[in-house]
């Protein structure tokens, strides 16, 4: 099928493009093929499918749909392409080492916020296997088929979830509680998406404003859609110890002392999680794993 846009841009730095979109998750909206990948979004313009394909320091992007253009001409910064790593300098050995060993991770700004909003609040108090599923259902539920030779689900759009009952979202795993903050944010999706032309403080201020998206909530959206460099998802059940285990050893931490141990990385403490996530370190693991919920009658 010919494409509605495409185009071909130097990468500037290096990049590894599973790396650097692993904040956008993968499932009916995102699939990876190697050095290639296909995401459907919903563009200011209209739904969008993407192929990006990075090669021999080039990315080369296709896109169909209404929002192909659109899509097309942001695909540098999807890619982190105005992600800035001046004056990360990662003293600590490991973190040196994985600094030298995993390159080509970028911060990717995808500008869409809503976007990257439900899945977050799916994810909250919940494990990441439980919000993986629930957001998988939903999308094939709710999302509408993408445009574009592949088969792919765009993310279901505000109107669609707006109009949703707490009820219909109990058979995706999902509680009230979760349900009416997904909601609410759907009615106001606008106020949302205005985030991406604010400074990075009144962004957060913004988001924080709305009903159930604490500093948890916001610096995951950050990291997917805003490009923030700086994010740190406190109030994490597993970063903490995470962070603690790499720079101290320690099986235990806090986020008092996560943060202590990322503050000489300010404006770079969301790349040290990048780079510690991406290694798979990890606290060792105590205890029974988390029980199975129930969401009748929440």
């Amino acid at each position: 099928m010919v494409p509605d846009a495409q185009a071909r841009f130097e990468a500037r730095h290096p990049l590894d493009l599973r790396l650097t979109l692993a904040p956008l998750g993968s499932g009916p909206w995102l699939r990876h093929e190697g050095d290639t990948i296909w995401r459907a979004t919903r563009t200011p313009k209209g739904p969008a499918t993407m192929h990006v394909q990075h090669h021999l320091g080039f990315i080369d992007v296709r896109a169909w749909g209404a929002g192909a253009d659109w899509a097309v001409a942001q695909t540098p910064a999807l890619c982190g392409d105005q992600d800035d790593e001046t004056g990360f300098l990662p003293v600590h050995p490991l973190l040196a080492r994985l600094h030298r060993e995993i390159r080509g991770i970028r911060m990717p700004m995808t500008h869409a916020v809503f976007e990257a909003l439900v899945p977050s609040v799916i994810l909250q108090q919940v494990t990441t296997e439980e919000a993986v599923d629930s957001y998988r259902h939903l999308v094939n539920a709710l999302g509408d088929v993408a445009p574009g030779p592949i088969a792919l689900k765009l993310p279901p759009s505000p109107q669609v979830l707006a109009a949703t009952p707490y009820w219909a979202f109990h058979r995706f795993g999902i509680e009230r509680r979760r349900a009416d903050v997904i909601v609410r944010a759907a009615r106001s999706a606008k106020r949302l998406e205005e985030t991406v032309t604010m400074d990075r403080a009144s962004a957060y201020q913004r988001m924080l404003a709305f009903p159930g998206v604490g500093p948890w909530t916001a610096a995951k959206v950050a990291m997917a859609a805003l490009g923030d460099a700086d994010a740190v998802p406190v109030g994490d059940y597993h970063l903490p110890h995470s962070i603690g285990y790499a720079f101290e050893g320690t099986a235990r931490s806090s986020d008092q002392r996560m943060l202590e141990l990322l503050e000489p990385y300010r404006g770079h403490r969301a790349r040290v999680i990048r780079l510690i996530t991406a290694a798979g370190i990890g606290a060792p693991r105590f205890g029974p794993k988390k029980p199975l919920r129930s969401i009748v009658d929440k």
